[in-house]
């Protein structure tokens, strides 16, 4: 199991109930009482988060000081810079204030740093260079909240700065002329899980004034949407709102770029959900970010010329492939490492020569394999830049905060974060958070995967699986919903994606299900064909060549006991003399007719031989097959054993095999007499009644 528990929602049968009387399908409202939705209307709030209006940006904190500092600009028609992050968050920033901005008639300048030469953030030699070219105000999106020194640079230089982050903040702000963040511990907005883009577009809203801001949100909503679903932000409140109108602005998509990376990306005419955009679309924009190229993808969601456009999102899918295979080398290097020296409550690793733009992503991976954060540290005279990943609600910049001594420079939020770290102090941080992080899991904090609901194979046909899509926009705090089928056979693996995901064909109760797991190793899971397993998946509709159908994608999995595993464990129990739980003994319970159905069975089997011989497993077969009745072994070991209590047979057992030998008695034997008939009866209560 990838998980320590599951722990599934209460159903709620009363909430679930009165969502379907409003008209909702029947897994849709199973889903949503299993969220907390107890009425129609907080459900209709929930699916509809489209209608929902917007706060008032001026409601964050410095936005009014920052949009008068804009517009002061327009006014003055001041050359401004837009600097932004090399990630998806940061370049739907920098695309979104460049055009607003571009649109009100400023001279704008992009500009967003080089991963690989500048690092993240502000930097003394971009301001400036920015100063040089006679920028006089500088606006960051999705970075700029630990920038002190660098903003006090640029004030020396004669520029002013407007800082918009999301990114969690230090004790010392920077003195900007407008430092917007909603996580400010001054900051009273009620949402605080804007992205950078959000904060962005809201920016450009205030600007715009109460009577423009609609305008603003329908323009540049496809950019926000991307940017929040690709920045892993919780898909709650505003997030909601933006993401669903921004979806809608995606099919189809009325970007140029946006529309040609759809089409190289291979999604055609499938619609643009939360999903496509997080695993097809985010990982090649941010494939130019992390090879040192943010600009093409920039330059991509500027331009509108079709062949430019085409040829741009060409080079990204490009670059992705390239980023692929350079995360591949430098992850199978990690596995080996850790196959050598395993580590523990954290993974710290450093290498020379490991692509920076890279091992975040590597680090991901690595959280999923190991469970537990992982730090990936790439070494350069001396010097390392890292990347870490939380597992298991480890707060990740707590952690770095504890640490702060022995690092540079750190940033970032409580899932993701980076650092900067001397090479000589990597041992002391390594064994630093380790520690903490291993304190972390031990407090309680170790990660259960949360299911909705438990399902039956019948239930997921394509409409119920439909109406989950309402649900969307899908992500963190509303995840895709995870549903449990239990006792599923395994029929077939294999595996797909060159060996690095598991793709699995199962059966429960006569259903016939695909299923695929990414990321997973059949033969290191212990799975073989035949095998029967608890799985935790969330339902998809996949369509192929025209063909709709339902896939499940495994989240989790558990490799339970057979049948006949399950049952010979309930057996043993038995006969250690432990008390068996009311179910238990009612499954081990014996009825009348199955004590007739052996009997007669014996007769006829004594009949022509004498002493009957055989294993149990067969006597059970050859006596259900002949009542017409379903095979249960160790039912039919207790029904013998209280006939020889009783006295109506002889029982003996010899490597493997039964022996019985029929006594004639002349009375009537009463088998409710039987101790171990009472002894099962007492543990099930209720007066013994069995109702079947």
């Amino acid at each position: 199991m990838k998980y320590t528990q599951w722990n599934v929602a209460d159903p709620c049968p009363e909430a679930r109930e009165r969502l379907e009387q409003a008209g909702l399908p029947v897994l849709l409202a199973r889903v949503l009482a299993a969220r907390g939705v107890r009425t129609a209307e907080q459900a209709r709030r929930l699916l509809a988060p489209e209608r929902e209006p917007l706060s008032d940006p001026l409601l964050m904190k410095d936005m009014d000081r920052a949009a008068e500092r804009v517009r002061r600009a327009v006014t003055r028609r001041e050359f401004v810079a837009v600097y932004g992050d090399y990630d998806v968050d940061g370049i739907t920033s920098t695309c979104l204030l460049t055009e607003f901005l571009t649109s009100l008639g400023v001279r704008v300048v992009p500009y967003i740093p080089s991963r690989l030469t500048e690092g993240y953030g502000l930097n003394r030699e971009a301001v400036a260079y920015l100063a040089g070219r006679g920028v006089t105000l500088l606006i960051t999106v999705d970075c700029g909240i630990t920038a002190v020194e660098e903003v006090a640079y640029a004030g020396e230089l004669g520029m002013d700065v407007v800082v918009t982050d999301h990114h969690a903040c230090k004790a010392e702000l920077p003195d900007a002329a407008a430092v917007v963040d909603p996580h400010r511990p001054d900051c009273g907005y009620p949402f605080k899980g804007l992205a950078g883009v959000g904060v962005a577009l809201k920016l450009a809203m205030a600007v715009a004034g109460p009577d423009r801001a609609d305008g603003v949100l329908e323009r540049y909503c496809d950019l926000a949407a991307v940017g929040t679903v690709a920045d892993v932000m919780p898909m709650t409140g505003e997030n909601r709102g933006i993401v669903s109108r921004g979806l809608a602005a995606l099919n189809p998509p009325r970007r140029t770029g946006f529309r040609h990376l759809i089409d190289c990306a291979g999604l055609g005419d499938k619609p643009v959900t939360s999903v496509s955009v997080g695993y097809t679309l985010a990982p090649r924009l941010n494939a130019s970010g992390r090879l040192g190229q943010a600009m093409r993808a920039a330059e991509l969601l500027f331009t509108r010329n079709e062949d430019r456009a085409r040829q741009l999102a060409q080079e990204l899918c490009q670059l992705n492939r390239e980023r692929q295979l350079i995360e591949g080398d430098i992850f199978q290097q990690c596995v080996r490492l850790l196959e050598q020296s395993p580590q523990q409550g954290a993974i710290v690793l450093a290498g020379e020569n490991w692509h920076q733009g890279v091992v975040g992503i590597v680090a991901s991976r690595l959280t999923e394999r190991y469970n537990c954060p992982a730090f990936m540290i790439c070494l350069e005279q001396g010097v390392g830049k890292g990347s870490c990943r939380s597992w298991g609600g480890v707060n990740l910049f707590e952690l770095l905060n504890r640490c702060a001594p022995l690092l540079e420079s750190f940033g970032g939020h409580a899932l993701a974060a980076g650092f900067t770290v001397r090479e000589e102090n990597i041992p002391a941080l390594a064994q630093s958070l380790q520690r903490l992080a291993a304190e972390e899991l031990e407090n309680g904090r170790s990660p259960a995967l949360e299911a909705d609901a438990v399902a039956l194979p019948e239930e997921l046909t394509l409409e119920a699986v439909d109406s989950l899509e309402r649900l969307e926009p899908c992500g963190v705090e509303n995840p895709r919903p995870v549903l449990v089928l239990k006792g599923a056979r395994v029929q077939s693996l294999t595996q797909v994606g060159r060996g690095r995901h598991l793709k699995m064909r199962l059966e429960s109760r006569g259903v016939g299900l695909d299923a695929i797991w990414f990321s997973a190793d059949g033969a290191e899971l212990g799975l073989y064909p035949g095998c029967r397993i608890n799985v935790a998946f969330s339902p998809q509709v996949n369509e192929f060549r025209g063909v709709r159908s339902v896939k499940l994608q495994v989240m989790d999995l558990d490799l339970t006991q057979s049948r006949a595993q399950l049952e010979q464990g309930i057996y043993e129990k038995y006969r250690r003399g432990e008390r068996l739980t009311a179910e238990e003994a009612r499954f081990l319970l014996p009825e009348r007719g199955d004590f007739v159905d052996l009997w007669r069975w014996l007769e006829r089997q004594s009949a022509a031989a004498g002493v009957v011989e055989d294993t149990l497993a067969r006597i059970s077969r050859s006596v259900s097959r002949a009542a017409g009745q379903a095979e249960i072994p160790t039912r039919t070991r207790l029904c013998l054993e209280v006939m020889e209590e009783r006295g109506l047979i002889d029982l003996s057992e010899r490597t493997g095999r039964l022996q019985i030998t029929l006594r004639r008695t002349e009375h009537k034997v009463d088998l409710e007499a039987s101790v171990i008939i009472r002894r099962l009866r007492g543990m099930i209560g209720n007066g013994g009644q069995i109702e079947r």
